[in-house]
């Protein structure tokens, strides 16, 4: 594919976890990627190691929580590449401190901040640019925990995360008129860096029989590159070793 003719896709919580595993898939796809996070070094070694394997990609810092921050970013990546294809909102996080016993305000806020309010921010800066180009893909990066209530993920992150598979299928009640797709992916326990917030990080042996990251990333790439004609609303994946069923899960 000629250079000028690739797609382009923001992946936001790119430089780990699922966003980074979605970067790298896209690009393996021929992508034109652009990772935004909150560490710009981290953010650079994604970018070499993409490149490294012939791919495409750029990096800018970002915290999702400041809307002026994304609306910038946003101007900025349809100024150096001309459109935006694809959005994928994997940033996100979750407190230590999360049952109801021991959530603060301060921490309900900061998940809502990243996790709903920073997903809004990112949709509602791309919005005008695929309406006009008459197309585009958002993935949302849901949860288990928004389909299934949970003990072990505290109110803030069960909370934000229902959101989110409301959002997206509001989204597509809305935005199908003008070529505009949303898929709210839900994945249960995902071995990825968020584990070590929780109260009691779970063993080697319980993460290596998660889901990867590198599964999440090829189920990015899959709705991402299904022909415009086809709307993939909704994704729930999990382990087939799902702790919930075990009682001692998400």
């Amino acid at each position: 594919m000629p250079q000028t003719a690739r797609r382009v896709a923001w992946i936001t919580g790119g430089g780990t976890g699922i966003g980074l595993a979605g970067a790298e898939a896209l690009a393996a796809d021929g992508w034109r990627v652009v990772v935004s996070g909150r560490r710009a070094d981290v953010l650079d070694g994604v970018v070499r190691a993409i490149a490294d394997r012939g791919g495409d990609a750029s990096a800018c810092t970002l915290d999702v929580g400041n809307a002026a921050q994304v609306a910038a970013t946003a101007q900025d990546i349809l100024k150096r590449h001309g459109r935006i294809d694809c959005l994928v909102n994997s940033a996100g996080l979750n407190i230590p401190k999360r049952s109801w016993a021991d959530v603060t305000i301060e921490g309900f806020d900061q998940v809502v901040d990243i996790n709903l309010n920073g997903l809004m921010y990112c949709i509602h800066a791309v919005l005008p640019a695929m309406r006009e180009q008459g197309d585009g893909c958002i993935i949302n990066i849901a949860s288990w925990a928004g389909r299934i209530v949970s003990k072990l993920t505290g109110p803030a992150y069960t909370a934000t995360k229902h959101a989110v598979v409301a959002l997206t299928h509001s989204l597509n009640m809305e935005e199908f008129r003008h070529g505009i797709r949303a898929c709210a992916l839900s994945p249960g326990e995902v071995a990825t860096p968020i584990m070590k917030a929780r109260p009691v990080p779970p063993s080697a042996e319980d993460m290596a029989r998660m889901l990867q990251p590198a599964d999440l990333g090829r189920t990015i790439a899959f709705v991402a590159n299904m022909p415009a004609h086809v709307c993939v609303n909704e994704i729930l994946i999990s382990p087939t070793w799902n702790r919930s069923f075990a009682g001692n899960g998400p």
